[in-house]
């Protein structure tokens, strides 16, 4: 007998019964090889298959959208797109509000704009599309929820979605209204003090930069505002607004990536700076904990731990406390509830400091510019405080509501330098269905052009490029049963001798959206309207603010500068006031 393994014939006695045995065994071996191997190449086969038809369905349903999306974008008005990448490199050789004004001219209210193969950009300029689009569109573009998850962690308060940000948007805009309504402590006169006595200190120079001076006080204010007493008396107040300043200007580049660029020092460093302010954010909460309540402390093992793990080294000591214990301190119940482990602690409170002193110091800035081209209207304003102080207590806070000129200017500079060129809202999941018929996709970036909208005379008038505060104010004139209003929007100040006014509070009315409009409108709005007015009130009862240019030659600027023009010096000085 022959075995038929190997091919090869073994003699039939004892040692061919042994060979046998033995090659029976390696043909056994070799069959089990080989069916694993036939078993591993099936299921590897089966996997790439798996993975080819599930790509497949991913890329195919990708340019079903993608057509979806240019069938339903050919039935909005806008300019061809010059290329595959549409108009983002126009956009990159012009100013996007200059582009917006002219496609507006030519193509009417709602103009589409390709920032890429992908991406559609809507803009809306007419008031009664703006409000329909503003009161739909609740969501914002994720890249708005990247920034300040790169810079500050996971959020409930800053997410692109509106359901995820609804629940704490309530509850702050139910804080700052808390505060609005106590009005002795909108603005705590130690704040005001501190303000005016950080402008002292920055008056060691011949002049300030404006920039400069309105950061510091929209930093002093919303942090006096936040933290009380305890954030006038702490030390690191200067290296936070350095650092809230350093992490601000590049958290818009870092967020662009859409994948972490993990392989970039710059990123590292970049969160480093980010680690370093939440070590400072936890250390004012304390400093706040320990005016508002006495308590033992206790030190938080899970951000040391970080804190190593990033390299970072802290030059102080970081005292943390748990979350719960801070619920009943103040201002910070529920805005910094831990319950939900994926939040990032103090997340939300670092995000309010980021937006709000980026958006309070810009209104700042506007007011602080207009008023140094403007000295009568600061002499006005100044007159209207020593009126408003006659007969009644002498502060500051108590008297906002009775200067309607100094409301009236803090909104006209509102109106001529808003915070943002754009007001930005998203659809994510629905697309937005209007009333004249055209539907905007769902993830379209819609924009709002607030300067052009703030800038259109058929709602400002024909001197809407002119710093004029009284176009928010009526002329009261006391009748026999009735009290007449007259607007004063065309007329100059110098004819109003010394009439009494009214203020029209342009709060809610879409042509003026320095604050936004709808639910994704500021929360803030009064409070910080309230907070700047008593601000500037204490300012200007005790200083002169001046241009540079002005102080040294007694140059004057026209009374009623054109708000497109560029002011001739960004230096300002403010001079003691003699009593």
């Amino acid at each position: 007998m022959s075995s038929k393994c190997d091919g090869t014939t073994t003699p039939v006695n004892v040692i061919g019964i042994l060979l046998r045995l033995e090659s029976s065994r390696n043909c056994n071996s070799d069959q089990n090889s080989r069916i694993l191997r036939d078993f591993v190449t099936r299921e590897v086969n089966a996997f790439l298959w798996f993975s080819v038809i599930a790509i497949t369905a991913v890329l195919i349903n990708k340019v079903v959208a993608l057509f979806r999306l240019w069938s339903k974008a050919k039935l909005l008005p806008g300019p061809p797109c010059p290329s595959f990448y549409g108009h983002s490199e126009v956009i990159s050789r012009r100013n996007l509000t200059d582009l917006l004004n002219d496609s507006h001219k030519q193509y009417g209210p709602v103009v589409k704009l390709w920032l890429g193969p992908m991406q559609l950009l809507v803009s809306v300029k007419e008031p009664a599309l703006i409000k329909e689009i503003l009161l739909k569109a609740e969501d914002k573009l994720p890249l708005t929820g990247r920034v300040f998850r790169f810079a500050f962690g996971r959020s409930s308060l800053f997410a692109s979605s509106f359901e995820k940000v609804q629940n704490r948007r309530q509850l702050l805009a139910e804080k700052l209204d808390q505060i609005s309504f106590r009005r002795d402590n909108v603005v705590p006169a130690k704040a005001v003090d501190c303000s005016v006595g950080r402008v002292q200190d920055l008056m060691i120079e011949e002049s300030i930069d404006c920039n400069k001076v309105s950061q510091h006080l929209a930093f002093t204010l919303l942090g006096c505002t936040l933290f009380g007493d305890a954030f006038l008396g702490w030390s690191k107040a200067t290296i936070y607004e350095e650092l809230l300043m350093m992490i601000a200007k590049d958290a818009s580049f870092w967020a662009s990536y859409k994948v972490t660029p993990f392989w970039n020092q710059g990123f590292w460093r970049y969160q480093r700076l980010c680690v370093k302010l939440k070590c400072l954010t936890q250390d004012i909460v304390q400093q706040y904990r320990k005016s508002c309540k006495p308590f033992s402390h206790c030190y938080s093992q899970n951000l040391h731990n970080e804190i190593k793990s990033t390299g970072v080294e802290v030059a102080f000591d970081i005292p943390s406390c748990p979350a719960a214990e801070m619920r009943n301190n103040g201002f910070f119940y529920g805005l910094n509830d831990h319950a939900n482990p994926n939040e990032e602690p103090y997340g939300n409170i670092m995000g309010v400091m980021f937006h709000g002193c980026l958006t309070t110091a810009s209104l700042i800035a506007s007011i602080l510019e207009r008023l140094s081209s403007n000295p009568e209207i600061q002499e006005k304003i100044n007159s209207e405080l020593n009126s408003a102080r006659k007969g009644s207590v002498k502060d500051n806070q108590k008297n906002v509501d009775n200067m309607p000129l100094l409301l009236a200017t803090i909104y006209e500079s509102a109106r001529l330098l808003p915070a943002g060129p754009l007001l930005q809202r998203c659809s994510l999941k629905q697309d937005l269905v209007l009333k004249t018929g055209l539907t905007i996709p769902a993830g379209t970036l819609v924009v709002v052009p607030v300067k052009l909208v703030q800038m259109d005379n058929t709602s400002w008038g024909s001197n809407v490029n002119e710093f004029n505060p009284y176009r928010f104010l009526s002329k009261a004139c006391n009748g026999t049963d009735t009290t007449q209003r007259t607007s004063l929007a065309g007329e100059n100040a110098e004819d109003q001798g010394e009439s009494s006014f009214v203020l029209n509070d342009p709060t809610g009315k879409i042509e003026f959206l320095p604050f936004g409009f709808g639910a994704r409108a500021c929360v803030g709005q009064k409070f910080i309207i309230q907070g700047v007015a008593t601000l500037f009130a204490s300012l200007l009862a005790n200083y002169e603010i001046k241009l540079q240019s002005e102080s040294k030659n007694g140059s004057k600027l026209s009374t009623n500068p054109s708000a497109s023009q560029t002011l001739p010096n960004s230096k300002i000085v403010f001079v003691k006031r003699n009593f």
